[in-house]
């Protein structure tokens, strides 16, 4: 079978650094940290007191009524989409919605919605009152669907739920379904909204996140000697992915190509990377082999890059096995600005990889002073700022709880 060429012609994004693409871009290569003491809820008794969260976030595109039957989470989801939607300059009336789709990545879902409604009923006198939108608000696939129902796309449509590959397995999985002539155009990505109560709570508990209360800005230090956990985001990123005929026959603006992914499993550890990155390992492998590359090919790798002792060590010691030591790649580690969106976060970085590819920019790692001892010297993990290089093909890593490897690379495109 033929497989087709799959372009990009739009992307959204909704972050803790911008809300739109353009500020999101510039935040990054700027180095800018979306660090800062907590707002949604009272911190105080909480061992983390900071996150990074959506500042200044209007949702304009819902009226008051409409708004209501939304979660955050999908109301991130929507306002992203909008924006690549906008910039793909779609005309649903001119495609075929039977052979377009939306999978969209969530981890959470609707906690948001969940924690409002059980503390109502909790500290009321028993009697059920709960929202008649209560449960779809709060499911996690909730948000394909509502972006399939906006548009009336009648194509595969779904949720990947992989902890934090969640919206990277997104993306690949409407990769395959276009290259395999399944579907024309796919809407993918990946949203969360998890800077609540109990994610706090429960990933403090798990001592997951930083504890960094008095220097939260620069908390997010991945592969430092000194990191101490990850810091919470929140936020989503969409992308339109088409064939390349399709793309072309409508005149739409090619962003850039995807070349290959790569999906495995760690088969490890509930929360835990393997200590040797087993899975990592693979899941890169099988995306340069999808691509057809040599590892030396790449010029660009956002790391999954969480900043958790474990989890980096574990991704140093699997690219090490794939690209070996000074590769021709530099890496960064977006999630030093941006914190760490869950199953939102391969959506944004993605879009990091592809602005890169665009812009001939290496976004850069902040914060991050002193490197591991076995790894001082065996990567360029662009410290500080930004670097000018020709970026011509990008991996984006991603990782999630239960062991589930994302990775996709993206490239220039040449006709």
């Amino acid at each position: 079978m033929m497989m087709k060429r799959v372009v990009i012609t739009g992307l959204g994004a909704v972050t803790p650094i911008g809300n739109n693409v353009q500020e999101y871009w510039r935040a990054l290569i700027n180095g800018v940290s979306g660090a800062a003491l907590i707002s949604k809820f009272d911190p105080s008794k909480f061992k983390t007191k900071f996150a990074c969260e959506v500042k200044n976030f209007v949702p304009a595109i819902f009226d008051k009524k409409e708004l209501r039957k939304y979660d955050l989470y999908t109301q991130y989801a929507l306002v992203a989409v909008d924006e690549a939607v906008t910039q793909a300059a779609i005309n649903f009336e001119h495609v075929n919605r039977n052979r377009t789709g939306v999978i969209w990545g969530a981890g959470d879902g609707g906690v948001t919605t969940f924690e409002e409604q059980l503390k109502a009923y909790f500290l009321s006198d028993g009697t059920p009152r709960f929202s008649p939108f209560f449960i779809p608000k709060r499911i996690t696939n909730i948000a394909s669907g509502v972006i399939s129902i906006k548009y009336g796309l009648r194509g595969v449509t779904y949720t990947t739920s992989a902890a934090c590959s969640a919206s990277n397995n997104a993306i690949i999985d409407a990769f395959n379904y276009i290259r395999w002539g399944k579907a024309d155009m796919m809407i993918a990505g990946g949203s969360e909204a998890s800077v609540t109560e109990s994610s706090v709570g429960g990933f403090n508990a798990s001592k997951a996140l930083s504890t960094r209360n008095e220097s939260f800005t620069t908390a997010s230090r991945p592969f430092d000697k000194d990191r101490d956990g990850f810091v919470l985001g929140e936020g989503g990123g969409a992308i339109i992915l088409e064939s390349y005929e399709h793309a072309v026959q409508r005149g739409a603006k090619i962003l850039a190509e995807i070349a290959g992914g790569g999906l495995a499993a760690d088969a490890y550890h509930l929360t835990g990377t393997h200590p040797e990155g087993e899975g990592a390992i693979i899941g890169m492998n099988l995306a340069l082999e999808e691509a057809g590359l040599s590892p030396d090919s790449i010029d660009y790798i956002n790391a999954h890059a969480t900043s958790t002792p474990a989890g980096d060590l574990s991704e140093l010691n699997a690219m090490l096995s794939v690209f070996g030591e000074n590769p021709n790649a530099n890496i960064s580690a977006t999630k030093s600005m941006t914190g760490h969106l869950l199953g939102g976060a391969g959506a944004i970085e993605a879009i990091a990889c592809i602005k890169s590819i665009q812009e001939n920019i290496i976004p850069p790692t902040i914060n991050t002073q002193q490197i591991e001892n076995d790894f001082e010297g065996c990567f360029d993990l662009t410290l500080g700022k930004s670097l000018q290089r020709t970026v011509n093909y990008a991996m984006s890593n991603t990782f999630g709880f239960g062991g589930h490897i994302a990775s996709a690379i993206f490239k220039k495109v040449h006709d």
